[in-house]
């Protein structure tokens, strides 16, 4: 004869044992696919390879980047939001495709607030304008005066439409009163090649994308886009005091999930994230290479999302940038 209570404890049993559970306590059972919605090379490969390194050790399990670079992220996160929401797919993107490609697409097939899970923000990357050493300037005011004697004659590169190197160059253009040609590549590697070759003659990267270059004078910096100069990489104004006062523009990347994540696995690849971004070894080399860890919670990085939203619309609206 089955008691109350033998019932009771079979129905708590029953209950407890439904798939989100039995697949978090297993977590992970195979390897993770990390999406990389950008060409390698850039500055989200570069965090994407950081972090998922950390937590094939963290997990004990393998982590296999994959880079589907197309259409300024689209492609790659088309691929995250149509997989299964178990974990097993997630990916490193940025401001662009999350905060920005809203206002720069008119059909743009995902939400970015509703159709992926926010799973942890993990850095900073400012941004560094930089110069081909065939454009006769060496800083920002030479830059912005040369620019005003050739309206529409020096081009910039950037990693696509939309990419926050798109917007922080419409911005500097919009606050300068200057007229630059926006020259769209599909990722930051592009990009970058473009400045190096004198295809374009300047270029808004992600430092760990364009440092080396800087340093063995295949381009010239001529300043960073953060408001206060980076403790790590003193030797580069902002380009606020190097002759935009005011000025201020940065990107960022965090990794996300196909959306309705079981909370578990979410709270487990935050707190990993977290561990491996804390790391001495790792502050110390990304501080070193311009990009600054920037961790927070789930709840956290969605807010911020949000907060960005607002933001870089206002900012679209504000360089003239029209919905293709």
């Amino acid at each position: 004869m089955i008691t109350i209570s033998r019932m009771l404890a079979l129905a708590l049993a029953a209950a407890c044992f439904c798939p989100a559970a039995a697949l978090a306590q297993t977590y992970p059972s195979k390897p993770i696919r990390l999406i990389v919605p950008f060409p390698a090379g850039g500055g989200v490969d570069y965090i994407g390879r950081i972090v998922g390194k950390g937590l094939s050790e963290r997990l004990n399990q393998q982590v296999v980047i994959e880079n589907r670079a197309g259409a300024n992220a689209i492609v790659g996160l088309e691929v995250l939001k149509s997989s299964p929401p178990d974990g097993y797919a997630i990916a490193a993107a940025s401001a662009g495709p999350l905060a920005v490609n809203p206002f720069i697409y008119a059909k743009l097939p995902h939400d970015t607030v509703k159709d992926f899970t926010y799973i942890a923000k993990m850095v900073i990357f400012p941004l560094l304008l930089v110069s081909h050493p065939s454009l006769p300037v060496k800083n920002v005011k030479e830059l912005i005066a040369l620019a005003k004697s050739r309206p529409n004659q020096i081009s910039y590169s950037s990693p696509g439409a939309g990419n926050t190197g798109h917007l922080a160059a419409a911005l500097f253009d919009s606050m300068a009163k200057i007229k630059t040609i926006h020259v769209p590549y599909k990722g930051t590697a592009p990009a970058v090649i473009a400045a190096l070759s004198g295809e374009t003659q300047l270029t808004w990267s992600s430092i760990p994308a364009i440092l080396p270059h800087v340093r063995s004078g295949r381009v010239r910096a001529l300043g960073v886009g953060n408001a206060q100069r980076m403790p790590s990489l003193p030797e580069f104004p902002t380009i606020a005091e190097a002759g935009l006062p005011g000025f201020e523009s940065f990107a960022w990347g965090g990794m996300i999930g196909p959306a309705n994540m079981p909370k578990d696995i979410v709270a487990r690849l935050n707190k990993e994230i977290i561990a491996t971004l804390n790391q001495k070894d790792v502050i110390d080399r990304m501080l070193s290479e311009g990009t600054v860890p920037s961790t927070s919670s789930p709840e956290e990085f969605l807010a911020y999302e949000r907060s960005e939203l607002k933001k870089w619309g206002e900012v679209v609206k504000l360089a003239g940038i029209k919905p293709e």
